[in-house]
């Protein structure tokens, strides 16, 4: 299976960010993949609570959603919509980062929310709370795309190895990494990160990524590294976004997850410890 790594800058405007992200998604099928992926937070970026609030909506009214279903119908591919800023019913008003895998019937196969919140100090004046708008998810996801098994995480849930050890366990081929990393962060640890994921569970990882400055209309705006990565199960990496809005390609041999497997079983090794 050929995978598109699509790499956007989005702003804080939905609408304005659909055109851009459609188009990345035609090149990245131009150029032979079945399989197409975006980052997270693929309709906006915004520290805003009520600007998000004004422009965010329900999955089944998200104009984007519907969007890049009906693209991924079109062009007949497997589409894992990084995540979408969504609006839930909870109590307290928080939305849902919620990341969506779309069959080539434009039909929504898997959905996953974020479980890991993003509430970091980075440094001074870097200062994250995403559990103040968001709610935290419960459930990891394993979906059956045919192709491959795919567990689906999203952003900082990278640094929480014991979910990629569950969902590699239950039969992930593939896992999915869509982020919009700091720059600061990104630049420390996210290559390494995402190969000691891949290393781990011997599955291929695929993560695409915002890159560059996102303004926002109503804040100061943010970085974001860049740099979307495709990992082979053995660590090499055979794909590299750079800092540019883009597509990064590899194709996709699931016979390398077998044969990592078999040089270090270690998903077979677990064995029970008292302490400390």
């Amino acid at each position: 299976m050929r995978t598109g790594l699509v790499q956007l800058t989005v702003t804080d405007d939905p609408a304005a960010n659909l055109p851009g992200t459609l188009t990345l998604i035609r090149a990245a099928v131009q150029g032979g993949a079945g399989f197409v992926l975006t980052p997270e937070c693929t309709n906006l970026l915004s520290g805003n609570r009520d600007h998000q609030r004004a422009v965010l909506h329900f999955e089944e009214d998200d104009p984007t959603l519907a969007a890049l279903r009906d693209e991924a119908a079109r062009a007949g591919i497997w589409l894992l919509i990084g995540s979408l800023g969504v609006l839930t019913s909870d109590s307290d008003g928080r939305f849902a980062n919620r990341s969506f895998l779309i069959g080539p019937d434009g039909a929504v196969a898997a959905r996953y929310d974020k479980i890991h919140m993003f509430d970091v100090n980075v440094s001074e004046t870097e200062i994250y709370r995403e559990s103040a708008g968001y709610r935290p998810g419960r459930c990891a996801v394993l979906a059956d795309a045919g192709f491959a098994k795919i567990g689906m995480t999203v952003c900082y849930d990278l640094r929480f190895p014991h979910l990629f050890r569950r969902l590699a366990q239950s039969g992930a081929q593939i896992i999915t990494v869509p982020a919009a990393f700091n720059h600061l962060t990104g630049a420390a640890h996210w290559q390494v990160l995402l190969r000691a994921r891949a290393i781990e569970t011997g599955c291929f990882i695929l993560a695409p990524a915002q890159t560059g400055f996102h303004p926002e209309a109503q804040g100061k705006g943010r970085k974001t590294h860049g740099h979307s990565l495709i990992i082979a199960p053995w660590g090499e990496i055979l794909g590299d976004g750079g800092d540019l809005p883009g597509v990064t390609f590899a194709d996709l041999d699931p016979t390398q997850v077998t044969a990592a497997r078999a040089r270090v079983p270690s998903l077979t090794h677990d064995r029970e410890f008292s302490g400390p």
